[in-house]
């Protein structure tokens, strides 16, 4: 594999940072070069924005292999859900789909949330996971008509409090939207959404529900793979 840091003048160090930075919280842009000018980094906010266009799908494909092949996720229950993104006036919609123990599986951008995009997600995710026992909706119609298609229609239910996991996944994406202001296209949302969901995947480490002691271990086991990726 060849290096992808070379060319580039500043270390893989500091455009670690600044990717993580973005990504994992919600910063702007220009917030990230403040952050990073106060810690002796003099760098433009636009070389954050080219960095993690660079380098987030590249973390982010790394960081999804590794999670597939130690088998991260769980194939029990999948709640699947969608939330309306606004994008130069026009509303789009993100697909969303988590297990039950909070993983994001998969995430999709499309226009309409009809049939054949419900379709088109499912598709893809049982493409890269396999296919659930077990499928928690809200009361959209066109998840049904999909599960048709499929086969999956008698392990497909929905209620109105059973699909708070994926309903609860979206907040942390919500929140770094606003800091974002404005996406710029439909390619920006997807590629942005995927690359948040494998970094948020990676530093999740359900800190709720682990003692202080399991959480700060858990943590620097995230901080050094995150150190590690395309070392």
């Amino acid at each position: 594999m060849k290096n992808p840091f070379r060319y580039f003048n500043s270390s893989p160090e500091i455009i670690r940072l600044a990717v993580m930075m973005y990504i994992r919280y919600p910063l702007s842009l220009r917030q990230v070069e403040d952050m990073l000018f106060e810690r002796g980094i003099d760098i433009c906010h636009e070389t954050v924005r080219f960095w993690w266009n660079r380098f987030g799908p590249l973390f982010a494909a790394e960081i999804r292999k590794r999670r597939v092949q130690n088998r991260s996720y769980s194939n029990w229950r999948w709640h699947l859900d969608e939330v309306f993104v606004r994008i130069n006036g026009e509303t789009h919609y993100l697909w969303r789909a988590v297990d039950h123990e909070g993983e994001v599986l998969e995430v999709f951008a499309t226009k309409r949330r009809d049939r054949k995009a419900a379709l088109k997600f499912l598709k893809r995710a049982m493409k890269r996971y396999g296919q659930p026992a077990m499928i928690v909706t809200d009361k959209l119609r066109s998840y049904r008509a999909a599960m048709n298609v499929i086969g999956n229609s008698k392990g497909h239910t929905c209620g109105r409090w059973l699909n708070n996991q994926a309903e609860n996944s979206h907040q942390p994406f919500r929140r770094q939207e606003g800091a974002m202001d404005r996406l710029r296209d439909i390619q920006t949302l997807q590629k942005f959404a995927a690359v948040h969901a494998s970094i948020h995947n990676l530093f999740n480490c359900e800190r709720h529900l682990n003692r202080r002691d399991v959480f700060k271990k858990d943590r620097a086991t995230a901080l050094t793979e995150w150190r590690l990726l395309a070392a």
